[in-house]
């Protein structure tokens, strides 16, 4: 009989590579989405796994809908990866992204508790909770220094978990995962935002990238990799918490150069701070400017993950390392506006 996983966030990209990742090792997957006027499944579309998973609505913030939902399904195992994950909006809407990414892990656990089926849960937790960083590279046992309500909301869904584990004897364990990104990520990340603009660039359908902090430096990996750690942390034969990182820092601005050259432009910056700007030397033009309306009210100036544990414990490795990554983000964007496709 096959395992049966429950995967909230189904319909985001970590979602849809953890559901193909699973359907290709035998698992029956149920994908939990928010009801509203429309579900948006383009990203499991595009991994063509559409029609393989069961939808079943799922509302994090109603705990009698989790119940249910969870004694409907009975799953082995559950994947908590639905959040308000954009950083910059958790300054904007602090109270919904404290209840989404901090309360929502909670209803799950106690649920899961209640009903004393067994299942093993993973919590996504994440880089930004390290924050003003103690140490460096950051690994499980460095202090935490969140500098953003999403990064404390997600400190309590991923202490909540260990609570659950230590208190009841439960299954239930967290990736610390640092940026993971892929041509499924959303456009309003930092990553996207660069690769999508810099296609519509390069076919004459945007003038110039505006973005914030240029120096900030984060960890960044391939989501399709980082998905397979979730999958083996479910499967020891006791629960442990693990940092998932490529073990490199890069600057936002060398995203932005190797993108720019993948794109076929030769930049170059020049300036300091908001009068910082990338020149593309070929035709002159300024495609990158820094708008300081997308600085945010406390940085995270360097994230730098120690991933040993994860090698030594899981057997994980990363196997696409940071220029692959941006040149696949790059040529799948570059094919979306050449094909007048929607840059979703």
């Amino acid at each position: 009989m096959s395992r049966r996983a429950l995967v909230t966030g189904i319909t985001g990209q970590d979602g849809a590579y953890l559901a193909r990742l699973l359907l290709e090792r035998g698992y029956e997957v149920y994908g939990a989405y928010r009801r509203s006027a429309s579900v948006n499944l383009w990203r499991l579309d595009e991994l063509g796994v559409t029609r393989d998973v069961k939808l079943v609505p799922f509302d994090l913030i109603e705990l009698s809908n989790i119940q249910r939902t969870l004694e409907k399904v009975r799953p082995d195992e559950v994947y908590n990866l639905a959040a308000q994950s954009f950083v910059g909006l958790s300054f904007e809407q602090p109270l919904y992204t404290a209840d989404i990414d901090g309360l929502a892990p909670l209803r799950i656990l106690e649920s899961l508790r209640t009903l004393g089926a067994g299942t093993r849960f993973y919590q996504a937790s994440t880089s930004e909770m390290f924050g003003k960083v103690r140490e460096i590279p950051q690994r499980e046992t460095t202090p935490f220094h969140p500098r953003s309500p999403y990064g404390v909301a997600k400190l309590h869904g991923h202490w909540i978990t260990v609570n659950y584990r230590e208190s009841y004897g439960m299954y239930a364990c967290s990736g610390i995962l640092f940026n993971h990104e892929s041509p499924l990520r959303g456009i309003e990340f930092v990553t996207r935002k660069i690769t999508s603009a810099l296609a519509r660039i390069r076919h004459g359908q945007q003038d110039c990238l505006e973005l914030g902090n240029l120096d900030a430096k984060r960890d960044w990996g391939f989501a399709g990799d980082y998905v397979e750690a979730m999958h083996a942390m479910l499967q020891r034969d006791e629960a442990e918490d693990f940092v998932v990182a490529s073990g490199e820092t890069h600057a936002v601005s060398e995203f932005v150069e190797r993108a720019a050259e993948a794109c076929g432009f030769d930049l170059a910056f020049e300036g300091e701070d908001e009068a910082r700007r990338g020149i593309d030397r070929r035709s002159g033009r300024t495609i990158v400017r820094v708008n300081p309306e997308f600085y945010r009210p406390a940085e995270v100036d360097l994230l730098i993950g120690d991933p040993s544990a994860a090698h030594a414990k899981l057997g994980w490795r990363p196997r696409i390392g940071f220029p692959e990554l941006v040149e696949l983000m790059v040529k799948s964007d570059l094919d979306r506006v050449a094909a007048g496709r929607p840059l979703l």
